[in-house]
């Protein structure tokens, strides 16, 4: 999207950032026209940030090429009517080359993946986003943060050198932890989005969230702007109405460390008749017993 500001960008992620799945056909191959149908229903629903490649798209479950065919469908079906918030991760030259995919096919902005190593130091995770956010200095970089041991200056640091970076999706689930951290880090310097979906969205917004992402989007677009519209407006009690209407849905999502995070959105899609359940490994489906559960949820969302 040329000529679009970092604020404009920035404003995109104060709001829900959706995280598309990825739909496989019976071939098990990626499904492009189910896929770029599930994207419109999306648009259609009033969703306006996007992010391929995330983790309920199944990420690390996608060849490269795949990554960069999920990242040029959402740009072709979005046109302008989205900002799109790619997610770009694995060993740093894929990363690099990613981001740079991303910013030559339109993209306005990376979310760069937790690196996926057993041994992260401080110093080495800022040299990790630092060049990825120097290879694009043109897009905005949201990190993406599931380490509860980073200090917030960490990221201040990373700021200082890249100010390309603008937002932060922050995923460690204690609300008060990143209470601290967004105030180490500035609280007024990035938009801090809420990670860990709508769930945590009341408790991250009262600490300073102005964005949340979510994965239940895919199956009611409308109940994630409930969410959204309530928190904007101050109204806990209407906002925690919404957690009460999407608690067991997302209960399910996060049962045996969130075994089945992606798996029952797919689910829930499949009931609707949206796509079919697929997931590749380390995901399975739903086993026959929970399924009827799940379609339950999402026929009361539809109706």
């Amino acid at each position: 999207m040329s000529g679009v500001t970092f604020e404009t960008r920035r404003a995109a992620l104060a709001g829900v950032v959706a995280i598309p799945v990825t739909p496989f056909g019976a071939d098990g191959a990626i499904d492009q026209d189910v896929h770029r149908s599930l994207l419109r229903r999306l648009l259609d629903g009033g969703i306006t940030t996007l992010t391929p490649n995330g983790n309920t798209g199944e990420f690390y479950a996608l060849s490269p090429r795949e990554r960069q065919l999920v990242t040029e469908l959402t740009l072709d079906e979005a046109g302008d009517r989205a900002q799109i918030l790619v997610g770009v991760g694995h060993d740093l030259p894929t990363a690099v080359a990613t981001a740079r995919h991303a910013r030559d096919h339109g993209a306005g902005m990376l979310m760069v993946h937790q690196p996926v190593h057993p041994y992260v130091s401080p110093g080495g995770w800022v040299d990790y986003h630092r060049a990825v956010a120097e290879a694009v200095p043109e897009l905005g970089v949201v990190p993406y943060i599931r380490n509860d041991r980073l200090p917030g200056a960490l990221l201040a640091e990373l700021a200082d050198a890249c100010p390309n970076v603008i937002g932060v999706k922050y995923a460690v689930p204690d609300a008060a932890r990143f209470a601290g951290f967004a105030r180490d880090a500035g609280l007024d310097r990035f938009v801090w989005i809420a990670g860990l979906a709508e769930p945590y969205a009341p408790s991250y917004f009262s600490a300073g969230a102005t964005g949340f992402t979510s994965g239940l989007v895919n199956v009611a677009p409308a109940v994630s702007l409930n969410m959204i519209e309530a928190l904007r407006a101050g109204d806990h009690p209407a906002a925690m109405k919404v957690w009460e209407q999407i608690r067991r849905f997302e209960e399910l999502r996060a049962a045996n460390g969130s075994a089945d995070n992606v798996t029952v959105v797919k689910e829930a899609l499949a009931s609707l008749g949206l796509c079919r359940r697929d997931v590749r490994p380390p995901s399975r489906p739903l086993p026959e017993g929970r399924r009827a559960e799940v379609a339950a949820i999402a026929a009361g969302w539809s109706a």
